[in-house]
């Protein structure tokens, strides 16, 4: 999942970022969460959901997620992970400067779609730039 298609420009064969559904992202690479470098991920806001239309049998979903090192250690989220409307997995809040919670999440067959968000710890760092690092769906 180094990049994604957004659904506007996919072909619906391929997991697909859905635009109308998702709030302001940015696909980078060379991410940094709690000092570590990530080859790969996408930055969100703190307070942020964005869904993706798997478009395919997928079994697995696997991220760090975290506080980009950009923020110079300020604020705290929690990030969570859903199946078709359903919570699979949360984190626990995570601070500027730590390391990142490891999302592994088995997706249940027939899982349609995954929807990532993140919450701000503090209604003042709703801009956040919190990271999905490192992103892999695993789908046949």
């Amino acid at each position: 999942m180094a990049a994604l298609n957004a659904d506007v420009f996919g072909d619906g064969t391929e997991p697909e970022i859905v635009m109308n559904r998702s709030g302001w992202w940015w696909q980078r690479e060379e991410l940094g969460i709690g000092g570590r470098t990530y080859d790969h991920g996408v930055t969100v806001h703190a307070k942020s959901s964005m869904t993706i239309e798997l478009n395919r049998s997928c079994t697995r979903y696997r991220a760090a997620a975290g506080i980009d090192d950009m923020m110079f250690r300020v604020g705290a989220a929690r990030f969570s992970v859903y199946g078709d409307g359903s919570r699979l997995w949360r984190s626990d809040w995570v601070q500027a400067g730590e390391e990142a919670a490891v999302a592994d999440v088995a997706l249940p067959e027939g899982t349609e779609t995954i929807r990532l968000e993140a919450e701000p710890q503090h209604p003042m760092h709703t801009g956040l730039l919190s990271d999905w690092a490192d992103s892999v769906l695993n789908c046949r």
